[in-house]
């Protein structure tokens, strides 16, 4: 069942790489602010590891869902579940809530999510996380932005696109 109020908001490479080592693979800094433009104000989801990854947490102005396995875990700032299920259930009254990963909490999120904020990078990285492979025919794209980022020297795109149903 897609949930219109889930979102995924996720930067990849063309061949659907998204991280290495528990960290990014690309610094984008419009992309960076991108994300804080689109998240602040909203929850957003993530696994264990994307948040011990950030430099400093909780972000300002976000509610934090974690989702875990480890019943022991606490994270200050942040509420913890042990589900996909428990974490949707959480978020069920709100107009939109954002999955920020990583790979597995992509994966389970990506056949329920009804939209999907892309940062696209034309070209491929050496990563040890993928995204899954996006089926762009059971989306329609809102809007697209194709920028270049001349300090890394890559094209990127911004995509915003909503599940067809």
């Amino acid at each position: 069942m897609v949930h219109e109020n889930i979102s995924i908001i996720v930067a990849v490479a063309q061949n659907f790489a998204i991280g290495k080592n528990n960290d990014l693979l690309f610094h984008l800094p419009n992309d960076l602010k991108r994300f804080k433009d689109i998240t602040s104000g909203h929850t957003i989801i993530m696994g264990r590891n994307t948040l011990l990854s950030l430099p400093k947490w909780p972000l300002p102005n976000r509610r934090h869902i974690i989702i875990t396995d480890k019943s022991e875990d606490k994270f200050e700032g942040c509420e913890v579940v042990f589900s996909i299920a428990e974490a949707v259930e959480k978020v069920k009254d709100e107009k939109e809530a954002f999955i920020i990963g990583g790979g597995m909490i992509y994966r389970q999120f990506y056949p329920i999510a009804g939209k999907l904020y892309l940062t696209l990078v034309h070209k491929d990285f050496d990563a040890d996380v993928f995204f899954p492979e996006i089926k762009y025919d059971e989306w329609n794209e809102e809007n697209r932005e194709d920028l270049y980022d001349g300090k890394n020297d890559f094209n990127y795109s911004y995509l915003n696109l909503k599940r067809s149903f």
